[in-house]
Parts: structure tokens; C-alpha cells; sequence
């Protein structure tokens, strides 16, 4: 009877897990309403912003994420069993396997939060080193303990043996080793008796809920208040639907954080319109400055985006955003695939955010102490291709991903052709000719001719670059692409024998 009932729950589990995959995918592009709607909360702007703080966005390249709170304690476990829950949802674990009388247990364990080993200053220096150009750091999550001393809540930082101001702490020591500060902020908070996720209704719920929504202004606003060098806040939890039919509350609020913080960037996850439409409004236009449907996807085509700003964060363990003790049990993503990773992103305009979770400690985890150095090491050679990059307008290629610079195109090659002629395919009407090619790495020139491969009706030329037979590489590495502006003769080319 007990493992039909443990089957019984895993099934439940993995039902919900897939449905809410499903309600939130990021597939495929976003289609288009058929008809306009007349809106009173859609998008405070329209278009992209040319602001200098979005375009520093756009040129991040890399980013660091960062999961920490009471729940780091448990690590994803307790007494040894192991919760199928994220670990920074570990509260809402329920069914046969969660401890007895587990809510009460979790809500206490901010008794022991004494994080002896945390250096936020050790922190930055690794991220700096790893090549981030910016962090998210989560202040408050579902579980509604503050990693900053707030005046508005009981369940704070400044309640446990710690007591020092974390948030404070990271804000000063990124921000000092020119990271720029995001501040994570879930609208959930289980902690609050007046937090609700379902539409209040009767006048009592409705004036408890207010009271909550007057409780997040007021965090919202401190939170700006005592850390002002901080870039913008990245939201969570807003799909409930007493937030969602709050969009009169959430559209004032947006203008009142932008109006008391110039320059604040906000994502598209934030708010709805009033048709209950999230990240894009029922006109299919984007709410906010840039796209967050990213988590844990990536986009197949660049075509997808439609234009628009975005960032993709990502695990390293599968859902792992918070602390977990063990990592033996998933597959965990090497330097390679994150590297991957982070060049499918720039190379369509967008940013890579890698998530770390330490432990109660401070510390973060060993493994993710030695991918930190094998991006670092990679990006140090190779933050050409990287950093202040934008989409190339060519056909994906097999061998890895195209980014541009000015007169510069990059090739990152992940998969080296086995004779060692990287074929570079342009249409002939593109307006940038190839002229020298070299190795990113080292500076070595590399032979680059033209080659006409004699298809019927081809609309593409070819540009054969050969790699040196005693080029050894087990990263993948980058091909520089020196181009002029002019137009592709293909008849002069080949009597130039390029």
C-alpha cells in the first residue's frame, strides 16, 4: 500500500512538473494576436530602449545567479531523504517522504543561519574572474525570510546568529569589482499571513490581500532605498492569480520603481495586462525590457525573439537554483555544455546566466568552484567573441556560432572539421567581404580562399579557411574574421585566387 502511494504521489509530481512546462514553454515563436485590443495596462514603453543602461544590458554577455537562503541548510534533503522538490522550494515538500511536522521544522531553521565562511568580497572576485558582468541575487524567496534586515517583516537575517545585512554585503562587493547588482524578489511569500495565491473574495480576504500588496510596495521601495547601486530587479511568483487580478496595483507600481530609480531595467515577468496576459500582452508586445521566458531553454532560431532583448538562466545540476549536498543523483552540465551554452546566447543577442547555490556555510559548492575557473580560463582567451557582441546575420553553421563586432565576425567552433577546412558560407548580396582570417587565441593567420563550389543557382558563396595541422585544441576555440564593406564580386575573387 505504501509504494502504490509513493507511486501514486510520483506520478502527481511529474503530471504537474510537465502541465506546468507545458503553460510555460518557450518553444517556438510567439505568435501573434490576430486582433489589436484597446489597452489601459499593457507596456510602460514601447519598442526597444537606447538608454546607456539597457545597451550596457545587451552587452553583459555572462551572468551569475545566485540561490541562497535559509533553505541551503537542508540542501535538498533531510535526515538523509532526499525531497523531489527544487531545492529552494524545499518548504513545500508534502506527501510520504517529507518529514514529520516539516513546515514547522523549516520555518524554524533561520535559528541556525550563522554563515561563518561567507565572504561576499571572495564571492565577486570569483565571479569577476569566471567573466561575469553581472549577478542576481536572490533577497527574498517563496519562503518570505529577508536576507536583508527589513522593517516590514520579523523574518529576517537580522533574527539569526548571523545578523549582519547580507544583501549589503553583496551589493558593495560586486559592485566594486564593476558587476553590476540585480536583486531577485519573489512576489510569493509564505511567510506573510496576508499572502494569498488564490483571488480574494471575500471583503476580508480582499483588505488582507491589500494589506500584502501595501507590504511588497514598501519591500520593493526599501530595497531601492538602502542598496541604490543596484541595476534591477528580477521578479518571481507572479503567477498566482491574486496577483494577476491586481493589474491595476502592478501597472502603478511599475511606474513608481522607474520613476524612483532611473535607468532600472525590468524584466518581462513582473506584471500582466488586464486580460491576464504575462511576459507579452494580449497585442503580443513585451512587458518589460527584456525577455525572461528563457529558464532553462535556450531558442532554436533567432527569428523567435522577434527583435527583442533577452537573457536564458540556467543550472548546472537540473533545477537546481538552490544548495543541494548531493549532486551524484543528476547529470551535472560541464564547462563545455555551459560554454556551448553561452555562445548559442550571445550569438543571438542575448545573455547566459549560470546559477550557483552555497551552501549554509558560505560556501559554494566544489564543483561549481572548478567550473568557475574553466569559464574564466576560456573567456580570458576568448572574451573578444564574447562581450559587446550582437547577432550575425548568417545561417547557423555546423561548426559552432557566429557573434560580430564593428568589421569583425567570430566563429566559435565547437566541432572541428576532420580536415581542417572550415567552410564559411555568405549570401551574395552580403555587404561585408571577408579579408583575413586568424585564430582568436594565438593571432596566427589562417589561409582563407575563395571557393566556388559550382551548385545550380546557388544564391551563397564560399570561404574555405584552412586550420593548421598542428593547431591542438580540447576547447573550443574562435576563428577572427577581418571583413571590409563593399559588395561580393565572385568572378573578381576567383581570379584573385583569395
Amino acid at each position: 500500500m505504501k509504494l502504490n502511494i509513493f507511486k501514486a504521489t510520483v506520478i502527481l509530481f511529474l503530471c504537474c512538473t510537465l502541465l506546468q512546462a507545458k503553460a510555460q514553454s518557450w518553444s517556438g515563436p510567439q505568435e501573434k494576436p490576430k486582433e489589436h485590443k484597446e489597452l489601459k495596462y499593457g507596456p510602460l514603453h514601447h519598442g526597444k530602449r537606447t538608454d546607456a543602461a539597457m545597451q550596457r544590458f545587451r552587452e553583459y554577455g555572462l551572468g551569475q545567479f545566485i540561490h541562497w537562503g535559509v533553505y541551503a541548510i537542508a540542501g535538498g534533503e533531510w535526515n538523509g531523504v532526499k525531497t523531489n522538490q527544487a531545492s529552494e522550494w524545499i518548504r513545500a515538500w508534502n506527501g510520504p517522504t517529507a518529514p514529520k511536522d516539516w513546515k514547522n521544522t523549516y520555518d524554524n531553521l533561520y535559528k541556525q543561519f550563522d554563515p561563518k565562511n561567507f565572504d561576499a568580497k571572495r564571492w565577486a572576485r570569483q565571479a569577476k574572474a569566471m567573466g561575469a558582468r553581472y549577478v542576481i541575487f536572490t533577497t527574498k524567496h517563496h519562503d518570505g525570510f529577508c536576507m536583508w534586515p527589513s522593517k516590514f517583516s520579523d523574518y529576517t537575517v537580522k533574527e539569526t546568529p548571523y545578523k549582519k545585512d547580507i544583501v549589503k554585503q553583496i551589493v558593495d562587493a560586486y559592485t566594486d569589482e564593476g558587476i553590476d547588482v540585480y536583486l531577485y524578489f519573489s512576489i510569493i511569500d509564505w511567510h506573510n499571513i496576508d499572502y494569498r495565491s488564490g483571488a480574494p473574495k471575500t471583503d476580508e480576504e480582499k483588505a488582507s490581500y491589500q494589506r500584502f500588496l501595501t507590504y511588497t510596495r514598501n519591500q520593493l521601495f526599501e530595497l531601492m532605498s538602502n542598496y541604490p547601486k543596484m541595476k534591477g530587479f528580477w521578479f518571481d511568483g507572479t503567477w498566482d492569480k491574486a496577483w494577476i487580478d491586481s493589474y491595476a496595483f502592478t501597472y502603478q507600481l511599475e511606474k513608481d520603481l522607474r520613476a524612483a530609480h532611473p535607468g532600472l531595467i525590468i524584466g518581462s515577468r513582473f506584471r500582466n495586462d488586464e486580460y491576464g496576459k504575462r511576459h507579452f500582452d494580449s497585442n503580443g508586445e513585451l512587458l518589460g525590457d527584456y525577455e525572461q521566458g528563457w529558464e532553462r531553454k535556450l531558442p532554436a532560431k533567432y527569428e523567435w525573439l522577434d527583435g527583442n532583448d533577452w537573457d536564458c538562466v540556467m543550472t548546472i545540476p537540473p533545477n537546481g537554483w538552490g544548495y543541494i549536498k548531493d549532486w551524484s543523483r543528476f547529470y551535472t552540465k560541464t564547462s563545455y555544455d555551459l560554454i556551448d551554452m553561452l555562445m548559442h546566447s550571445v550569438s543571438m543577442g542575448g545573455n547566459f546566466v549560470l546559477n550557483f547555490g552555497p551552501d549554509g556555510n558560505g560556501n559554494m559548492s566544489p564543483g561549481e568552484d572548478v567550473l568557475a575557473k574553466q569559464i574564466g580560463n576560456w573567456i580570458t582567451l576568448n572574451k573578444e567573441a564574447v562581450y559587446g557582441v550582437t547577432h550575425a546575420p548568417l545561417e547557423p553553421c555546423n561548426y559552432g556560432y557566429y557573434t560580430q563586432k564593428e568589421n569583425n565576425l567570430y566563429l566559435t567552433v565547437f566541432n572541428r572539421p576532420v580536415n581542417n577546412m572550415v567552410r564559411i558560407k555568405l549570401p551574395k548580396t552580403a555587404t561585408d567581404v571577408p579579408v583575413t582570417a586568424s585564430l582568436l587565441v594565438n593571432g596566427a593567420s589562417l589561409k582563407m580562399k575563395f571557393t566556388d563550389i559550382g551548385l545550380d543557382l546557388d544564391r551563397n558563396v564560399y570561404f574555405d579557411i584552412t586550420l593548421p595541422d598542428n593547431f591542438v585544441s580540447k576547447d573550443p576555440f574562435v576563428i577572427k574574421i577581418t571583413t571590409r564593406k563593399g559588395k561580393i564580386n565572385a568572378a573578381e575573387l576567383e581570379k584573385a585566387h583569395m
